[in-house]
């Protein structure tokens, strides 16, 4: 029998190494499945990550996937692997409950794009994982479920809106965990807890919404990996990528071999570093974090130019442009919900949280020619990104203006109202992220440091449009240069 000090180091395996195991027969998807089940039946409790455990079906998927291993049949890339599911995204046969007391009994009937692609590859689903209602906010907390915490602290959050996935893969209760991100919801959690999250280009991972095929109809929500190491998130990533001819936004195969773009840098990358990704105001331990990550960098030969970033708009100005954006996505979303029997701003108004029954009452209030013009701001912020990409390969920032911040105790933990005196947005003004869903640049968190208070900061490392590999590589060579990995607080445990 696996001993407990066996079972963390296995589930502490890098996805890499434990799809190639388990390819050789050095280990059973069986004996795999069953340490990160008891892994979770010991640290959910504390973590809250799952919102939904499927013990019995990933066992069962586990014994198949065994049989084949011994069969020889041709194995997937996540042959045997455990991989959490964000509980925004759907999972044929499971409830997806968006962590809402409005969604109580939906269950559907196929799987989103992203996660039929992760099965197909043979990822075993151990569960759904948690997320503030809906996914509106930086912060995974709901009234339904609680909030999430970062394993590096219990009792502060883990991030949002993939703050249950994050938190999972850092705790070593999933090898790998899916995101979304449509203001930094998979950056956010990484850099909360201290994980790896990627955002590859607007359409290099299809989504297929229906019965509006073009629900996200320009750059805003993207699918992305969580991780602990930047080849398991390439490696994830590649398996999701690619054309899908039921999403019209989805881009070509670009024949990148992510895994391989993730390897060993073969031309130098110059990077521009913007300690404000333009004028955000950034707390002094993060900012100290970040300074020393790019002193690291440039100490390994990596040439870093500080910049100075325009994106010809306010931090303030360009936070309520994604409020209201999300919030005319989310109120033609409850639209679509009403002619299927959930009428969220009827008799489910009274349950939702607050901040989300006001983005979809707000949406209403932003006419069809404001919402056109707010087009001039997006603008702003493409131009301000590709007038540094004239003379740089990448661009690197804080991820996020501040630490993990405490859990609330009434379900509704929110952000900082202002930074070093300077008013932000609590639900996003404080994530440096969701510039970038304006425009679908690659964008990756990579784990920084840790503040004094042994919280973690995320690097955030923004590509070229459509340089999805830059940004893998330029990730992979600073978790050479500066190791992580050791660092996760389970295997200290």
């Amino acid at each position: 029998m696996t001993s407990a000090d066996d079972a963390t180091q296995l589930c502490f395996l890098p996805a890499t190494e434990l799809a190639q195991r388990i390819r050789r027969r050095d280990l059973s998807p069986v004996e795999v499945t069953e340490a990160y089940l008891r892994r979770i039946e010991a640290r959910n409790p504390v973590v809250n990550a799952y919102t939904l455990v499927l013990g019995d079906e990933a066992m069962d998927a586990a014994r198949v996937a065994e049989k084949e291993v011994m069969a020889g049949v041709p194995l997937g890339p996540l042959h045997g692997v455990p991989v959490g599911i964000k509980d925004l995204d759907d999972v044929a046969g499971v409830p997806t409950s968006m962590a809402s007391r409005a969604v109580m009994n939906r269950v559907p009937k196929t799987s989103a794009a992203a996660v039929e692609r992760l099965l197909d590859a043979g990822a075993i689903v151990l569960g759904k994982t948690n997320t503030p209602e809906f996914g509106h906010k930086g912060i995974t907390d709901n009234l339904r479920f609680g909030p999430t915490s970062t394993p590096f602290a219990i009792g502060y959050n883990s991030g949002g809106s993939s703050g249950g996935s994050a938190a999972a893969v850092a705790d070593g209760m999933a090898a790998l965990a899916q995101g979304t991100d449509g203001g930094g919801s998979v950056r956010i959690p990484a850099s909360f807890s201290g994980t790896v999250g990627f955002k590859p280009s607007f359409g290099r991972i299809p989504s297929v919404t229906r019965p509006d095929g073009f629900l996200w109809g320009h750059p805003l929500v993207h699918i992305g990996p969580l991780a602990r190491t930047v080849a398991d998130a390439a490696l994830m990533t590649g398996i999701m990528a690619g054309p899908h001819s039921r999403d019209p936004l989805s881009l070509p195969d670009d024949g990148v071999d992510y895994v391989a773009a993730a390897g060993e840098q073969t031309r130098p990358l110059r990077v521009a570093y913007s300690p404000r990704l333009g004028n955000f105001p950034v707390d002094p331990q993060v900012a100290s974090v970040i300074a020393a990550a790019v002193e690291t960098m440039r100490d390994n030969g990596i040439a870093v130019d500080e910049v100075e970033l325009d994106f010809k708009a306010d931090h303030k100005e360009l936070a309520a442009l994604w409020v209201r954006t999300i919030s005319i996505h989310y109120a033609a979303i409850a639209v679509y919900w009403k002619q299927e029997g959930i009428d969220l701003m009827g008799e489910h108004a009274a349950v939702l949280t607050p901040q989300f029954l006001a983005m979809l009452e707000g949406a209403y209030k932003v006419s069809a020619v404001e919402h056109a013009l707010d087009g001039l701001l997006r603008t702003g912020v493409h131009d301000g990104l590709e007038n540094v990409f004239e003379t740089h390969d990448l661009i690197v920032s804080p991820t996020l203006a501040i630490p993990p911040v405490k859990n609330a105790t009434d379900g509704n933990t929110i952000g900082p109202t202002s930074i070093n005196g300077e008013a932000v947005d609590p639900l996003i003004g404080w994530c440096m992220t969701y510039p970038i869903n304006y425009t679908g640049h690659p964008a990756i968190s990579v784990p920084a440091g840790l503040t004094p208070q042994g919280l973690p900061v995320g690097l955030q490392i923004i590509g070229r449009r459509h340089a999805d590999e830059s940004v893998l590589a330029m990730a992979a060579q600073f978790e050479r240069i500066q190791p992580w990995f050791q660092n996760y607080p389970g295997l200290a445990r």
